[in-house]
């Protein structure tokens, strides 16, 4: 092995280190972000659940793993006067 391929890996193993640290707080960020669309979709405590659930690092991408196979919202959207 080349002192270029012990860098390169060395490089690959740092960045993969930060880059794992950083997903539960992109996660979050992203959740807050989508906060004020999900509270206006799914009301007041359904929206504050669902992104409170999302926002959770374990909990949020098995919550939507579940949905995917599901097919549906596990919290449903407020019903729609008309």
């Amino acid at each position: 092995m080349t002192i270029q391929q012990q860098v390169q890996r060395y490089g690959q193993r740092r960045l993969g280190r930060r880059v794992a640290r950083a997903l539960p707080w992109i996660g979050t960020a992203f959740a807050l972000a989508t906060l004020a669309s999900r509270i206006r979709r799914k009301g007041l405590m359904r929206g504050t659940a669902d992104t409170a659930l999302n926002a959770m690092p374990v909990v949020g991408p098995l919550k939507s793993l579940a949905e995917v196979v599901r097919g549906r919202d596990f919290l449903r959207d407020k019903r729609v006067a008309g």
